[in-house]
């Protein structure tokens, strides 16, 4: 049984901890925060030896692996300390603020031959996962377009003041438009040149809450990013992609999948025309269920390769860095209040 510590116990490392504590195949082996009131609520609540230094937990429980769930600030510090440790590592996304500091922690990982995973849970989404398969089977046809957008309702005049509106860590570019990107990659291809970005400033005066961008990809297939994590109207974040190309058009989000096919194709899954599947039809379940079932897939995957070792792995930093080096551009367009 694998080991496992839990650093930080925000709302994503306490999701973590309820599923790696309902995993078999591995052990929590404690847990650690900053904050005194999160300590005693775990002490009280759960079996788990809680740390206010991760490094206390390091040093006393000898851990195979730790789930990193802090901000990203704190994503390089630590997650470079657990690879000198020689300690497999899954990390909250986005990577890191800057791709320079991804690129010595990869060199890291791979010197040291350490399974890493990065928390985009969108490409454990089995509608997106569907449409890679569609993408990636040719049934499109040559790509020339796509349009992409994540939208939500998380930053507004009511929640200023906490770390979303701190220009260093904060901005819908970093906290939405990541996903985002990892999703271009993953189903269409990197993101290779910005060509006009617009970043628009509703209530965070020094972070962008809006943003567009057209890009394009290393294939030369062009696009355009919207993001907004202001919109009143949104109860959950919502992302979606529209893909066109030569044999049809693709519109899919996180619940279904619209499939139009110019003819029918030689797939036995679909045929010509309009084609609709919806996620009950498409998703696997995991063993333990929590806000989605990605977020398990996500970390059955982890565990999986802590046994089997890396081939095949996906969501590694190596791909995430690619999102990053995206993030660091886009960040260099200036912010303009409305």
């Amino acid at each position: 049984m694998k080991r496992i510590a839990v650093i930080g116990a925000g709302k994503m490392g306490i999701s973590h901890c309820s599923i790696l504590g309902a995993n078999r195949k591995v052990e929590i082996v404690g847990i650690a925060d900053t904050t005194p009131l999160i300590q005693d609520v775990l002490k009280k609540h759960t079996p788990f030896p809680v740390f206010s230094d991760y490094r206390n937990l390091i040093d006393q429980q000898k851990p195979d692996a730790a789930v990193v769930s802090v901000p990203t600030l704190y994503h390089d510090k630590i997650v470079s300390d657990l690879l000198d440790r020689r300690i497999h590592v899954f990390v909250e996304k986005p990577f890191v603020l800057k791709a320079i500091q991804g690129a010595r922690l990869i060199s890291k990982a791979d010197a040291f031959h350490l399974i890493n995973q990065v928390g985009y849970h969108c490409r454990f989404i089995a509608t997106f996962q569907e449409a890679h398969r569609i993408i990636s089977s040719g049934l499109l046809g040559e790509l020339f377009q796509f349009s992409g957008s994540v939208i939500g309702n998380v930053f507004n005049q009511h929640r200023k003041g906490n770390w979303r509106s701190d220009p260093v860590q904060g901005g819908c570019i970093l906290d939405y438009s990541s996903h985002l990107i990892d999703l271009v990659h993953f189903l269409i291809d990197d993101i290779e040149k910005i060509h006009h970005a617009e970043l628009l400033s509703l209530y965070g005066k020094d972070v962008e809450d809006v943003m567009t961008a057209i890009v394009s990809s290393k294939k030369g297939i062009r696009g355009t990013l919207y993001v907004n994590w202001s919109d009143p109207t949104i109860r959950k974040m919502n992302i979606s992609m529209t893909v066109m190309g030569s044999k049809g058009k693709l519109i899919v989000d996180g619940t279904e999948l619209k499939l139009y096919l110019r003819s029918k194709p030689d797939d036995n899954h679909y045929s010509s025309g309009w084609n609709l599947r919806s996620i009950d039809k498409l998703t696997s379940s995991p063993e333990f269920y929590l806000r989605g079932e990605e977020y398990s897939l996500q970390m059955d995957h982890f565990i999986e390769h802590l046994y089997s070792g890396g081939k095949g792995q996906t969501n590694t930093f190596l791909s995430a860095i690619k999102t990053d080096y995206v993030i660091d551009s886009l960040r260099q367009y200036k912010i303009h209040a409305v």
